[in-house]
């Protein structure tokens, strides 16, 4: 990559700013190829980050891809340009999620309401610490249900009974999740705590963000150090009554599993912007028998994407990510 071309380090400035999404245990499932001759930003999947076990129809796959689409266009609204996004481009190539043509800005006025999250990408971390009790107030959820509306997404916060069939249910995937040693495989590949043999250190879950252990399971944070001895880690007790929000849609196929993306991380953003931590949690969701009982029976939302926890607390720390120079190709 030439540092020095103008128009290769304008990309690999947006890429840069989009890799900030959050994934799947951190794997960082996209590329980006630059197309020289039509001057579009192309986004695929990468297959060799896939999870076969816990993501079979590659759905995770597409949230953080779409993550990482939603950052780009953040990214490009910043710097003063408008991302307009083709999804699923190629009929012959799932892997082809999106092409993305980097023009003036948009007259409609859209592009300021992104500019303002640019901030955001880099203070986002997800939490796997405790929060306060303290209630978001309804003005802040209302925004960030409008934010998963603009990306053409519902924002679900459950009533008492169906937050509680959503932790049940959290709780019950956990039970799925120790009895099943291929997923505990997978998960193991992404964890990072410096022992031999673990893989890159830009990518994975470090041990500093697992957060402490429970004392009691009231919290839907998934303990990735569950299995492996980490010196020094706390234990602390999780607010009582976690603050719950499902992301959903009303279909179930790759562009919803996109739009779904864009909508997870605007969301995000906004709640950053917004004074709130955040966690997120797919492990309900990557059970079939499961996944269908998290939905509200009285919602419009037929599919439920993401379990988001809110509230008010640690931030986290920054996860690794791999360098522009492994993700973005020039062609």
């Amino acid at each position: 990559m030439d540092s020095n071309d103008p128009t290769r380090s304008f990309v690999a400035s947006l890429v840069e700013d989009a890799v900030t999404a959050p994934s799947m245990h951190n794997a960082q499932p996209w590329r980006f190829v630059h197309r020289s001759d039509t001057g579009a930003v192309e986004l695929y999947g990468d297959p060799s980050r896939a999870m076969p076990r816990e993501d079979p129809d590659r759905r995770a796959l597409h949230l953080g891809c779409g993550a990482a689409l939603f950052g780009l266009r953040v990214a490009a609204a910043h710097r003063g340009r408008h991302a307009e996004v083709r999804l699923l481009p190629d009929p012959d190539d799932p892997w082809h999620l999106a092409d993305v043509r980097l023009l003036p800005p948009s007259a409609v006025g859209h592009d300021d309401e992104l500019a303002v999250l640019h901030p955001a990408l880099r203070e986002r971390h997800t939490s796997r610490f405790p929060f306060t009790d303290e209630r978001v107030p309804a003005e802040i959820l209302d925004g960030l249900r409008s934010a998963a509306f603009l990306e053409g997404c519902r924002l679900v916060v459950p009533g008492a009974w169906h937050a509680d069939t959503v932790l049940d249910l959290v709780h019950d995937s956990e039970r799925f999740e120790a009895a099943d040693a291929l997923v505990r495989g997978e998960i193991d590949a992404w964890i990072r705590t410096g022992a031999d043999g673990e893989g890159p250190v830009t990518e994975g879950i470090p041990a500093y963000a697992f957060g402490p252990r429970q004392y009691d399971v009231t919290a839907p944070v998934r303990d990735f150090g569950s299995h492996r001895a980490v010196p020094g880690r706390d234990s602390a007790r999780f607010e009582k009554s976690p603050q719950l929000a499902l992301l959903g849609t009303v279909e179930d196929t790759a562009a919803e599993w996109l739009k779904a993306g864009q909508a997870m991380q605007r969301v995000l953003l906004r709640a950053t912007l917004d004074g709130l931590s955040t966690s997120l949690m797919s492990q309900p969701l990557e059970w079939p028998e499961l996944r269908s009982v998290a939905r509200d029976p009285g919602s419009t939302t037929g599919y439920v994407h993401m379990v988001v926890r809110l509230g008010y607390g640690p931030r986290g720390r920054t996860t690794p990510r791999r360098p522009v120079s492994e993700v973005l190709a020039f062609d």
